[in-house]
C-alpha cells in the first residue's frame, strides 16, 4: 500500500471512532436526527468564521461552526417545548433554515474566493492526505488526522471523566437530578461534543458519511446488547470495520470512498437488523410465531380442564369446534406432547398430572397477573421461553 492509501485509512479510522462515540448517546436518548441537522446547520457558523478570519484553516471556524450546532440544537428544542409540533418537525424546520442563510451568505458575499457549498459540505477523503500539516517547514501528517485525533482525545477525555454522570443522565433524567448531576449540562455538553465532532469531520469525509458513521454503528450495537459498555465497543468496532472495508470496496469498484463507507454500514445495519439474536427481525418474527402457538395451547389445556366429555376431548374439537386450522391444530398437539401434559387414546386427549398442574398454575397467573406464579414453570416447561 502507498503512503496516501495507509494515511486515508488512518483517518477514516480515527474519523469513525470520534463518531461512534457520541453517537451512542444521541441513539440512546432519541436524538439520531439531531446530527444531520447539526451537519447541516453548521453552515452559517463557518461562514461567519471565514469572514473573521479570512482563513479556511482557521480553528475560529470549529468553534463558531460548533456553537451554531449547539445554537441549532436550542431553537429545535425551543419549538419542540412549545407542545405544537413535535422533535422531528422542529428539526426539519430549523436547519434548512440555518442552512439557506448560510448559502445566502456564501452566495452574496463570498463569489472570490474559494468558499462554496459544494467545498464545505462534500468532504473527500481522497484528498485528505495532500492537505498537510506544516509546522517550521516540517511534514507532521494530513492535518484531518490531526484535527480528528485531537477531537477524539478530548472526547475520550471527556467520556472517562463524565461517564457516570452521562450515563445517569441518559437512562433517568429524574434520578440524575436526585443525584445532583444536572441533566441539562450533560445534555448541552453532549451536544457540543457532538457539534465539534461533526465539524471537525466533514471537511474529511463529507457530511453524508460523518452522519452514517454517527448513527449506523450505534444503531447496529444497539440490536446487539442491552450493556451501555459493550454498545460502545461495538459501535467504536462496527465504525472500523466499514471504514476499512468500505475504503478497499470503493478501491475495488473505483468509486467513491464516503460512499462506499457508508454502503458498507448500511449492509452491516442490515445484516444485524434481520439476524440478531434477539432483536433481529427473523428472531422477533420467530418468537411471536412461538408465543402465539404457546397461546393456543393454554387455550386448549384450560379447555381440557373444564370438560370432562369425550366429546369435548376429542381430537377434531379442535378443528370443528374451536374452529382451528389443522396445521395450528397439530402444532398445539405437538407442543403439549412435547412437554408430556396430554396423552391421546383413541383419539381422546386427556391432561397428564403435569399438564394438570400447569393448567392449574398458568390459570392462578391468568387471575393474579404475578409473574412469581410462573416463574418457577419456566425451566421446565416450553412455554413463555423468549
Amino acid at each position: 500500500m502507498s503512503s496516501p492509501q495507509i494515511e486515508i485509512q488512518l483517518i477514516a479510522m480515527v474519523v469513525a471512532i470520534a463518531c461512534a462515540i457520541p453517537g451512542v448517546f444521541l441513539v440512546l436518548r432519541k436524538m439520531a436526527l439531531i446530527s444531520d441537522a447539526i451537519s447541516h446547520s453548521i453552515l452559517p457558523g463557518i461562514v461567519a468564521g471565514f469572514f473573521i478570519t479570512h482563513d479556511l484553516n482557521s480553528p475560529i471556524l470549529i468553534l463558531l461552526a460548533a456553537l451554531t450546532g449547539v445554537i441549532t440544537v436550542v431553537l429545535v428544542e425551543a419549538i419542540q417545548k412549545t407542545g405544537l409540533v413535535k422533535e422531528d418537525t422542529a428539526i426539519g424546520l430549523v436547519f434548512p433554515a440555518l442552512f439557506s442563510i448560510g448559502v445566502i451568505l456564501i452566495a452574496k458575499n463570498a463569489n472570490d474566493v474559494h468558499l462554496d457549498v459544494d467545498a464545505v459540505l462534500l468532504g473527500e477523503l481522497a484528498f485528505a492526505p495532500f492537505d498537510r500539516l506544516l509546522l517550521s517547514g516540517v511534514d507532521l501528517g494530513p492535518k484531518s488526522l490531526w484535527i480528528m485525533g485531537s477531537i477524539l482525545l478530548i472526547t475520550l477525555v471527556l467520556l472517562f471523566l463524565f461517564f457516570k454522570e452521562l450515563k445517569v443522565s441518559t437512562f433517568d433524567a429524574g434520578l440524575s437530578s436526585a443525584m445532583g448531576i444536572s441533566p441539562i449540562v450533560m445534555h448541552y455538553g453532549l451536544m457540543s461534543v457532538s457539534s465539534i465532532t461533526v465539524v471537525g469531520a466533514f471537511d474529511a469525509v463529507g457530511a453524508i458519511l460523518v452522519v452514517a458513521l454517527m448513527i449506523a454503528p450505534a444503531a447496529t450495537a444497539y440490536l446487539l446488547t442491552a450493556n451501555l459498555k459493550k454498545m460502545m465497543l461495538l459501535s467504536v468496532g462496527f465504525g472500523i470495520f466499514s471504514a476499512l472495508a468500505g475504503y478497499w470496496v470503493a478501491h475495488w469498484l473505483d468509486a467513491s470512498i464516503s460512499g462506499s463507507m457508508t454502503t458498507v454500514l448500511g449492509l452491516v445495519f442490515l445484516g444485524v437488523y434481520l439476524f440478531a439474536p434477539n432483536k433481529g427481525l427473523l428472531a422477533v418474527l420467530y418468537r411471536h410465531k412461538q408465543q402465539r402457538t404457546e397461546v393456543s395451547l393454554i387455550t386448549f389445556l384450560l379447555h381440557l380442564n373444564n370438560h370432562s366429555e369425550e366429546r369435548e376431548r376429542h381430537i377434531n374439537h379442535l378443528n370443528e369446534h374451536i374452529n382451528w386450522q389443522k396445521v395450528r391444530s397439530q402444532s398445539v398437539l405437538d407442543l403439549a406432547l412435547k412437554n408430556n401434559m396430554i396423552t391421546i387414546d383413541h383419539k381422546i386427549v386427556s391432561l397428564t398430572e403435569k399438564g394438570k398442574e400447569f393448567t392449574d398454575l398458568a390459570l392462578e397467573y391468568i387471575i393474579t397477573n404475578k409473574d412469581e406464579k410462573i416463574e418457577p414453570m419456566k425451566d421446565d416447561f416450553f412455554l413463555f421461553r423468549g
